[in-house]
């Protein structure tokens, strides 16, 4: 058996002594989504350090916890912080806590985070709807030996991010009228802020926002058929293209104040969508 099978099923035995809930729907929450579980009905909570071998967050501003509820009528399972590969974990520990929603029973993987915006039409504070990925540096989970039981060994990608999702998110805005923004997201690895000369890069690619977070989480997810949509808080433009150095304070305090609509339309967005299991 693959040591990253063995680990996944060792932690789903250990949530499983401690929950039988049965989430529809997972939920990564990034940067200023971090008190979202207020709107969650909350059935049950789970702690990462009290799952045996399960990656633990450092992150200030990620809490390191499953909560467990409903939006709605939707049960969820929400990720209050996730792990990134920065921090020093390997690819396949980063990865874990989207295999393991899956396991619980998650068809949706609804991806949030903060990023810098890359496109020059963005402003700090914007909501984008994530169209397509680019990662760049970043270790493709998948490498290595296949995991049969979890996906086949070359998934396609054409469309990573599920149309009829994006299509749910787009009325959600429209209906609670936020201002939502599109386009396409890139991970580089962090901890490291980007210089200017890798957005100058990223902007030739076609990029619109960058992070440190999701696009490996979305390689993992599409990888056992989850249906994926997500979410980037535009915290800051990148470097160079302001006078402004960068900090995670200013990230933080972005997204922050962008916290009200990017609550708003992930429920929203969550109450619209139809699950088929």
């Amino acid at each position: 058996m693959v040591e990253a099978y063995k680990k996944l099923l060792d932690c789903y035995e250990d949530v499983r002594k401690k929950t039988d809930f049965l989430p529809k729907a997972a939920i990564v929450l990034g940067s200023g989504l971090g008190d979202y579980a207020d709107q969650v009905k909350v059935a049950a909570e789970i702690s990462y350090s009290e799952i045996e071998g399960f990656p633990v967050s450092t992150v200030p501003g990620h809490a390191g916890k499953f909560i467990f509820g409903y939006i709605g009528q939707v049960p969820v399972v929400c990720m209050k912080g996730r792990v990134h590969y920065y921090e020093g974990y390997p690819i396949s520990d980063v990865v874990l806590p989207i295999r393991l929603m899956k396991l619980m029973g998650a068809e949706v993987l609804f991806l949030t985070n903060a990023a810098g915006g890359v496109n020059s039409s963005f402003h700090a504070g914007d909501l984008m709807l994530i169209r397509d990925q680019i990662a760049v540096f970043a270790p493709n989970p998948l490498i290595g030996e296949n995991i049969d039981e979890l996906g086949v060994r070359f998934p396609d990608m054409s469309t990573v991010y599920d149309r009829d999702l994006q299509e749910v998110i787009i009325k959600a805005a429209k209906d609670n009228r936020i201002f939502l923004q599109q386009g396409v997201y890139a991970q580089l690895t962090g901890p490291s802020f980007e210089s200017p000369a890798e957005i100058r890069m990223l902007r030739g690619m076609g990029v619109d926002a960058v992070g440190m977070s999701t696009v490996v989480e979305a390689i993992a997810a599409n990888h056992m058929g989850m249906r994926i949509c997500g979410i980037s808080c535009i915290s800051n433009l990148a470097a160079g293209m302001t006078a402004n150095p960068l900090t995670h304070e200013e990230v933080q305090e972005a997204a922050d104040m962008a916290a009200p609509n990017f609550k708003k339309l992930v429920t929203e967005a969550v109450k619209g969508m139809e699950f088929y299991s």
